[in-house]
Order: C-alpha cells, then sequence, then structure tokens
C-alpha cells in the first residue's frame, strides 16, 4: 500500500495544480488576451530608444508600434489573410478530412480491435500502450475507444481493469507524439514552426514530417516503458480487482470487418507500391524535378496530400468491404462529422493566427531571439542543458495548457528563433517540444479527454477522483520523461537528423 503521508502531499499539489490550471480563460480567449496585449507592448516598447543587429543580415531592428495610423491600416487590411494564410489551418482541415473517411467506416476501429484482440497474452500490455500510441494518428479514437476497451479486456483477463485502462491512456495521451505513421498533429505543428522560423528567415521551410525519425524510433522505447510501468508498478500498486464490474464478453470480428481489412490491405498495398514507384527509381515522378532529389520532392513537401489520399483510400476500400459505406453520402458524412468537431478549433486559429501576425510585425520576435540568444550564450549552459531546460520547460506549461497547437503557437514564437540564433534547427526545437508537450499529458487536468478519463475510471472505482487518476499516472510521466530525454540526448550527440531533410544544425 502506498505511503498515507506522501499520498496526502501530492494529492495538496495535484489540487494547487487543479486550481490554478481551471483559473486560466478559454485558450480562443486567450490569444484574443495576448493579440491585444501585443498592440499595447509594441507601442510601449516603440517608445524607447531600443534596437538589436540582426546577426544575418546586419541590420538594426526596431520594434514597430501596431497602435498608430500605419499599424491600424495593417491590422484592418490583413485581417482576413492572416487568417486564411496560417500555415496549421489548411494542413489540418485537409489530412484531417482524409482520416475522417478511415475513422467514420469503422476502418481504424476495427484495426485497433484487431490488434488487442488477437496479441498473445504475455504481449497484451505492450500491445494495449503501442496500439495507444498508434491510435494518435485519428485524434480522438483512442480516448474513446481504446481506453474502454483495455479495462474491458483486462477485466476478461481476470486481471485489475483499471491497470488496462492506464496502460491505453499512457500510450494515448503520454506517447501522443510518438507514431510510425504520420497523423494530423504532425502538419500542424510544423505549419506553426514554418512561421516561427520566418521571423529569422522568410524562405525556411518545415515539412510535416519533420520529426518522422525520431517519433518512429521514441515509439518502440514508450511502448516499451509503458509496458514496464503497467507490469511492475500500476499492477502491484492496485492489486486484484474488488470491484463489482463483471467482465464483459468481447465480440471477435465479424466477416464483414474482416473483409473490409482484406480489402483496405489490398488498397494501401496499391496506393504504396505508386509512391515507391514515384520516388525510389531516378527520375520518378515524386522526386525534385530540379535535384532528382526527395528531401524537397513533391512527396516531402506535399506530405498531408499523401495522408488525405490514403485515408481516404484505405476508408473507402474498408466501407466497401465491411458494408459500412454504401454510396457517396457516407464518405461526406464522414468528412461532415469531422468539420463538426473542429467548429472550435478553428475559432481559435482565428486569433492565434491574429497574434502570430501582430506579434511578426511588431519586431518583437526578433529582438527576444537576439537578446534571449545572447543571454544564453553568456549563460554558459550547454547545448544538452539548454534543450532538456526546454523540455521541461514545455512539460510543465502543458500542466496548464492543454492543446498542443495553443501552447506551440505561444512558444515557437518565442523558442524558434532564439534557438535558431544559437545554430539549432527548427525541426531539432520542435522535437524536444515534442517530448515535454507528451509526458504531462496523463497528469494534466487541462487536457480535454481528462474528465472522460476520470469518468471510465469511476466505473471501476466509483471513489476514484482527480487525484487517483493523476496518481496512477504519475509513474508513467517520470519514466516517460527520463526514458524520452535519455533517447534525445543519444540523438543530439550522434548527430542524427529527427526527420528527412531536418538537420540538427543550421
Amino acid at each position: 500500500m502506498p505511503d498515507k503521508t506522501n499520498s496526502k502531499y501530492i494529492d495538496k499539489f495535484l489540487t494547487i495544480i487543479e486550481k490554478v490550471g481551471n483559473k486560466l480563460p478559454n485558450p480562443t480567449t486567450l490569444f484574443a488576451g495576448f493579440a491585444i496585449a501585443v498592440l499595447f507592448l509594441s507601442w510601449i516598447v516603440s517608445q524607447f530608444d531600443f534596437s538589436v543587429i540582426h546577426p544575418g543580415t546586419g541590420k538594426e531592428i526596431k520594434p514597430v508600434n501596431l497602435l498608430s495610423v500605419e499599424g491600424l491600416h495593417r491590422i484592418i487590411l490583413n485581417l482576413i489573410t492572416n487568417f486564411t494564410a496560417f500555415a496549421p489551418l489548411g494542413t489540418v482541415l485537409v489530412s484531417l478530412l482524409g482520416i475522417a473517411v478511415a475513422e467514420h467506416s469503422g476502418l481504424i476501429g476495427t484495426v485497433l480491435r484487431l490488434l488487442v484482440l488477437k496479441s498473445p497474452k504475455k504481449l497484451l500490455t505492450f500491445v494495449i500502450v503501442f496500439a495507444g500510441i498508434l491510435s494518435n494518428t485519428a485524434s480522438e479514437i483512442g480516448y474513446v475507444l481504446l481506453v474502454p476497451l483495455s479495462a474491458i479486456i483486462f477485466l476478461a483477463a481476470g486481471r485489475h481493469p483499471v491497470a488496462g485502462l492506464a496502460a491505453a491512456f499512457a500510450g494515448v495521451s503520454g506517447g501522443y507524439s510518438a507514431n510510425l505513421l504520420l497523423g494530423t498533429i504532425d502538419p500542424l505543428l510544423a505549419g506553426l514552426t514554418q512561421e516561427a522560423a520566418h521571423i529569422i528567415d522568410m524562405k525556411y521551410e518545415v515539412n510535416a514530417a519533420a520529426n518522422y525519425y525520431f517519433m518512429f524510433v521514441s515509439t518502440f522505447f514508450i511502448a516499451a516503458a509503458g509496458t514496464w510501468v503497467t507490469e511492475k508498478i500500476i499492477v502491484p500498486r492496485l492489486g486484484k480487482y474488488q470491484g463489482s464490474v463483471e467482465a464483459e464478453e468481447i465480440k471477435p470480428l465479424s466477416s464483414d470487418e474482416k473483409r473490409g481489412l482484406w480489402y483496405a490491405g489490398i488498397a494501401v498495398l496499391i496506393f504504396s507500391l505508386i509512391i515507391l514507384a514515384g520516388i525510389v527509381p531516378d527520375g520518378g515522378f515524386l522526386r525534385d524535378p530540379k535535384t532528382n532529389g526527395i528531401l524537397k520532392s513533391p512527396f516531402l513537401s506535399g506530405i498531408v496530400a499523401f495522408i488525405f489520399l490514403g485515408g481516404v483510400i484505405a476508408g473507402l476500400a474498408y466501407g466497401v468491404g465491411a458494408k459500412t459505406i454504401k454510396n457517396d453520402n457516407d464518405v461526406v458524412k464522414g468528412m461532415n462529422k469531422s468539420m463538426e468537431t473542429l467548429g472550435s478549433y478553428i475559432v481559435l486559429v482565428f486569433f492565434a493566427a491574429q497574434f502570430v501576425a501582430f506579434f511578426n510585425w511588431t519586431n518583437l520576435g526578433m529582438i527576444v531571439a537576439v537578446e534571449g540568444a545572447n543571454f544564453l550564450k553568456s549563460s554558459g549552459l550547454g547545448p544538452i542543458p539548454l534543450l532538456i531546460s526546454f523540455v521541461i520547460i514545455s512539460a510543465f506549461i502543458n500542466l496548464f495548457i492543454g492543446s498542443a497547437s495553443a501552447k506551440w503557437a505561444i512558444m515557437a514564437p518565442v523558442f524558434i528563433p532564439m534557438f535558431m540564433l544559437l545554430g539549432y534547427s527548427p525541426e531539432l526545437v520542435q522535437a524536444a517540444y515534442r517530448v515535454g508537450d507528451s509526458v504531462t499529458n496523463i497528469i494534466s487536468p487541462m487536457m480535454s479527454y481528462f474528465a472522460l478519463i476520470i469518468a471510465f475510471v469511476s466505473k471501476y472505482d466509483p471513489k476514484a477522483g482527480i487525484g487517483t487518476l493523476i496518481a496512477t499516472m504519475l509513474p508513467y510521466t517520470v519514466t516517460f520523461f527520463i526514458i524520452w530525454v535519455v533517447l534525445f540526448i543519444i540523438w543530439f550527440i550522434l548527430g542524427l537528423p529527427v526527420g528527412p531533410g531536418a538537420r540538427m544544425f543550421l
């Protein structure tokens, strides 16, 4: 049994976090406030004779006052284009349309079920964590399907259902930035990173696969770490389940679902072969026409289009085989449903886009970056302590702002230019951010699905509350942080690229 004194202190700490987090305004309101604050800040700073020298061009950079006639005109004339040209908006909408077809047809849910049902008992925990990580490709499917399903499977296997639930939640949320596939979060963060990089270099491009190599490898380490924590810490701590919930029958895949998977598998194979035919041979139709290379090829630069097409093709094939898609209306309904869930995101993006644009126009990003870079240089901290500090900052802020994109929209315009001036690539900094953003998801009351997970836990433990869930998930956070930071340090020391065309240094 855990020490009651330690539990008391943990509960007090978690209560403080919960209260502070609950006092934060809605992220949309937060960005609207930030945008207004930038306007007044630009006026204040412009009143002083303050400037910095651009390290690349040698030009003098002064703050720009947006509370002027010229600034007002700029705001009015660019209010719409700030929103419509905001890089993450289009990439998220397009990629989600494709994934929505795969999700609405039932393909993603069936694949997750198959992974868990067909896994050997000895590998059950590993498969659940692993499936949780993979489920991140399709937004909320892991939270609403895999987490409760894993509890049911553990109970059916004679194990504590909360342990299965915790393992799935750790994979879905704690391993949010690891995956074998690209999902909607990849182009979203890449777009924000590119916008921030333009403060230093207007021609800098960040592709959606910028962190793919690092995240691919991370998947196996996080899955193994999640398995170890579940078996060595969570299962012994929970003990034998004494609750009243009885084990449910887990239905195997129907003949229609099996046929759908075959159809989807064949369709994905054909689609993959077409892509390989375009990038493997010299002169392939998906290679860069000018250099014949792959790094800046239409394939990598247009990866969002392939996410969209892959989702549509696989979803359609499964839907036809499983008879879940009978006509074009079913496909459109799936797409419509995904867009309905993005209403609040689109509203948030409008204000986030204004904040980012205002911040860039004022030159405050460049000024903070130059001064911050000078401070970091004089601090004597080496690259590894700097990057670890950044991971810790990201993890801490994640306790209070649950949205990965909302945090990055705030942090990227400051930290990306700062680290670029120190010689580190935006892709490397983004990878460090994603580590910090992931590890504290499972203990953050601000995470959008946190209340839902508590509801799942309370089914098996009626006395469970926010402290129960955080106390259960805290070992995952600590272990994931250690494992991921160590992996990141080794990756950095070896000088490996974090993704295709994503060099480590500028």
